[in-house]
């Protein structure tokens, strides 16, 4: 592990701090009116999953922890686990569902995911942005019910529910935010 002055930190970078491992997710650098200048830092656990905002001195040191990012290719679900292949060497890697978690609803085939690993064992998995599902059932919309921005349930192809607008019928392609699972637009 290498120490680095928290001003330094980036975002995406793995920390130990008071003995949790975690990701640095956000940095804000403060200059209060009197006094030294400190950094803010969102830091997600790797241990507990949750999110929380540290200070620093901004002469503070901070352990950088050694990670590696790897891409991988979504190829099945089956009993023993969610299978992606490293599309570098052909290998393919089994994870629990626990470690997939909410994630797993927004898993199709051929879907490249980045995998991040400290000291050889994979800590989080983090999807793009937004991913393509099709709607495999919603109600009916009714004809001219534009004036508000009214929803509907639908049901996409993994099985995941989620509100669309009035016009989305079932066989469309939509986009869904990985983050909040929300519709986003049509594809």
């Amino acid at each position: 592990m290498a120490a680095v002055v928290a001003t330094n930190l980036k975002r995406g970078q793995c920390i130990s701090y008071k003995g949790e491992i975690g990701i640095v997710k956000g940095l804000e650098h403060r200059t209060p009116g009197k006094g030294n200048a400190l950094i803010m830092a969102t830091i997600r656990s790797f241990n507990s999953g949750k999110t929380k905002d540290i200070r620093f001195a901004s002469s503070d040191k901070v352990e950088v922890v050694q990670s590696d990012r790897q891409k991988l290719e979504f190829s099945y679900s089956d009993q023993t686990g969610y299978h992606f292949m490293d599309t570098t060497t052909y290998d393919t890697i089994t994870f629990q569902e626990e470690f997939i978690g909410e994630n797993k609803e927004l898993l199709i085939d051929a879907l490249e995911v980045e995998v991040l690993f400290v000291d050889h064992k994979a800590v989080t998995i983090e999807l793009p942005p937004n991913v393509e599902l099709e709607v495999t059932e919603s109600a009916p919309g009714v004809k001219g019910d534009t004036a508000t921005a009214a929803t509907k349930e639908a049901t996409l192809e993994t099985g995941l529910r989620i509100q669309v607008p009035l016009f989305v019928g079932p066989g469309d392609k939509i986009k869904v935010s990985t983050e909040d699972k929300s519709y986003v637009g049509r594809a």
